[in-house]
This record gives structure tokens, C-alpha cells and sequence, in this order.
């Protein structure tokens, strides 16, 4: 029943806010157009519930710049000031709603992370996939990229095994905090997050 109210409620809350926010929708779309060119939107594949995949969207915080010989360069090198204002401020994320309307995800979940990172994890780790991805989550309210990857991981569980609807509704009073205090945006020298690189054979995060 509790589950069948979550959804109720990402439908409800997810819609309202996408109308309620077209203007914003308008207005970050001109500013990503005229600061990075066309497409407007990033698209990348995602694992959802239970690892099953979707398509996430954001709005584009990145040049697409290539080296000599053809390959993109580093995030810190193509992350621009607009697309760090639009980070700080969850603003790229605003295209997520409709993830959430269509139930790819959640407002409140573990974030849906790479694929690539599927064959990874421990199996305690992977328990995240046993609820739908959310815009924010448990790990986003208690540091997000400025943790590692052991902890965010943990609390993803953690959240898994006590979701409540008064823990979602509390996470998301915490994220607004969070976001006007634009806290734990990246991680040490790094200008997003580093890629999770698994465990070595000692089980030691890499």
C-alpha cells in the first residue's frame, strides 16, 4: 500500500512541478542552447529497478570538446561556468520529472549511476536496485559527491531497508536545504565524481 502511495504521489508531485516550473524549463533551455549548442538534452543509458535500463535526461552542463586526436576531454576541462551554475543548482536535473512521470524513477531513491558500474558491485551493494532510482536520495542529503563511494553506497542500502514516507518527505525537505547551500557538489579534485572502479582482490574499493 505504502508503495502504491510513493508512486500516487511522484505522478501528483512530479506533474504539478513540471508545470509549475515551465518557465524555468524555457528559460534554462535558451541559456544551454546558446552556451553549448544542440542537442539541449543529455541522454544516457541507466540502470532503474532491479538493473532494469532507461533512458535519463538532463539538460547538457558540458562542451563537447575533443583533444588532437579525437577524444573528449576531461569533465574539469569541458565543464563550463554556466554548467557548474547549472550543477550547483540542480537545474540540469529539472528533465528528471519526467523520468519520474513516466516511472523510470522516483523523487526519492538511490541515483541511478552508470551502467557499466552493474558488474561491480558487492551484492550488498546492488540491494540499491531493489527500489526505483530517485532525483535525490538518502546518499544526495548526506553528502553526495563529497563522499566516497563505500559510503554513498551504504546509506543507498540503508535507505532501501528503512524507506518510510516520512523518510522521503524528509529527504526532500533536506535537499532543498541542500541545494540552496549548494553543498557537497563534487568531490575531492575532482570536477564531478570519480568513476567507481570496483574492488581489488583484498575486497578494497577502487
Amino acid at each position: 500500500m505504502k508503495s502504491k502511495f510513493k508512486r500516487f504521489f511522484d505522478i501528483v508531485a512530479s506533474f504539478t512541478l513540471i508545470m509549475l516550473l515551465l518557465p524555468v524549463y524555457f528559460i534554462v533551455a535558451i541559456v544551454v542552447a546558446f552556451s553549448f549548442g544542440f542537442p539541449i538534452l543529455f541522454k544516457q543509458s541507466r540502470p532503474g529497478l532491479y538493473g532494469k535500463i532507461f533512458d535519463i535526461y538532463k539538460f547538457r552542463t558540458m562542451l563537447n570538446s575533443n583533444d588532437r586526436n579525437g577524444n573528449l576531454l576531461s569533465d574539469a576541462e569541458r565543464l563550463t561556468s554556466v554548467g557548474k551554475f547549472l550543477r550547483s543548482t540542480s537545474l540540469d536535473e529539472l528533465p528528471e520529472f519526467f523520468n519520474v512521470l513516466r516511472g523510470d524513477m522516483s523523487l526519492v531513491g538511490p541515483r541511478p549511476l552508470l551502467v557499466e558500474y552493474l558488474d561491480k558491485y558487492t551484492l550488498e551493494q546492488a540491494r540499491r536496485h531493489e527500489v526505483r532510482p530517485g532525483i535525490t536520495g538518502w546518499a544526495q542529503v548526506n553528502g553526495r559527491n563529497a563522499i566516497s563511494w563505500e559510503e554513498k553506497f551504504k546509506l543507498d542500502v540503508w535507505y532501501v531497508d528503512n524507506w518510510s514516507l516520512w523518510l522521503d518527505f524528509k529527504i526532500l525537505i533536506m535537499t532543498v536545504i541542500k541545494v540552496f547551500r549548494r553543498d557537497g557538489i563534487s568531490s575531492e579534485n575532482h570536477a564531478t565524481m570519480e568513476k567507481f572502479q570496483g574492488y581489488n582482490d583484498n575486497g578494497v574499493g577502487m
